[in-house]
């Protein structure tokens, strides 16, 4: 009787870790499947709209420019500078081992260019402006505001969404551009300073090593950072349950999606570029 129920147990046990599995597959489809939705509704009305009369606004757009892009030139600026010097820093370190410190320029370069630039610069765009997407929306949300847009008459997405997604496809791939200009030149001091490498001959190694296929790699994987941080803050905004106590979740909960969706098509990425 005792070794019965013993394997009823591990049955049971077995059952339920794989129906949450099941679970939570089917719900992450169905996210994926939102996502999807919010993206063909944001350009159905950015296409569409004009003919219906119900064009974008230009203002919105700027408005969300200056929120997303302009007021966070500083905080990305610094961390784009101390990434460039950090990088210049190990590769003198490490290259000092085969006698090759001359050529840290080179490691630099891709480096900055291809991964590091977009990268930084999409996770501090996420931690700042996706988490107020979502913060926003989810308050305008439990005060009835998107109700009462669409009581108008005011396609909440129209209103909301597409001037958000258009200026995070805008300024994420200018700020990148950004740092990768700022973490060159902050590892281009410390080069000098350490190996005195002048730096018209460091940024000369640079645009000899570079072509336009690694400027554009890095700069189309910041434009596709930036619809997906303005796609997930804004769909947890709608989503959000609860009042305060939900807010917080959901702001919480897009911060670590736009994160994980960065680093996942950062790799993707990668592996894309080695065939």
């Amino acid at each position: 009787m005792a070794e019965g129920s013993n394997q009823n147990t591990a049955q049971s046990a077995f059952g339920r870790f794989f129906d949450k599995v099941g679970r939570t597959s089917i719900s992450g489809l169905e996210e994926v499947g939102r996502h999807g939705v919010m993206l063909v509704e944001s350009l159905y009305w950015l296409i569409a709209g004009p003919r219906m009369s119900q064009p974008v606004r230009l203002g919105s757009v700027i408005a969300e420019m200056m929120e997303i892009g302009v007021r966070a030139i500083g905080i990305i600026g610094i961390m784009a500078a101390a990434i460039g010097a950090m990088l210049a820093i190990q590769g003198i370190y490490t290259l000092k081992v085969f006698g090759a410190e001359g050529h840290v320029v080179l490691g630099v370069a891709f480096s900055m260019v291809r991964e590091f630039a977009p990268l930084i610069t999409g996770i501090l765009v996420a931690g700042r402006s996706g988490s107020a997407l979502s913060a926003r929306l989810g308050t305008m949300k439990i005060n009835q505001e998107l109700d009462a847009l669409e009581v108008m008459g005011i396609n909440p997405v129209r209103f909301l969404v597409v001037p958000s997604l258009i200026a995070s496809l805008v300024m994420v791939p200018v700020l990148t551009f950004m740092s990768m200009a700022l973490g060159l030149y902050a590892a281009a001091l410390y080069v000098r300073a350490t190996l005195g490498m002048t730096m018209a001959a460091f940024f000369d190694q640079t645009i000899n090593v570079l072509s336009l296929d690694d400027l554009m790699h890095g700069l189309g994987k910041a434009a596709i950072f930036g619809v997906l941080i303005a796609l997930i803050g804004v769909l947890n905004g709608f989503l959000v349950k609860g009042g305060a106590e939900g807010v917080g979740k959901a702001t919480t909960r897009s911060v670590v999606q736009c994160i994980s969706a960065i680093v996942v098509t950062d790799m993707l990425f990668a592996l894309v570029a080695t065939f």
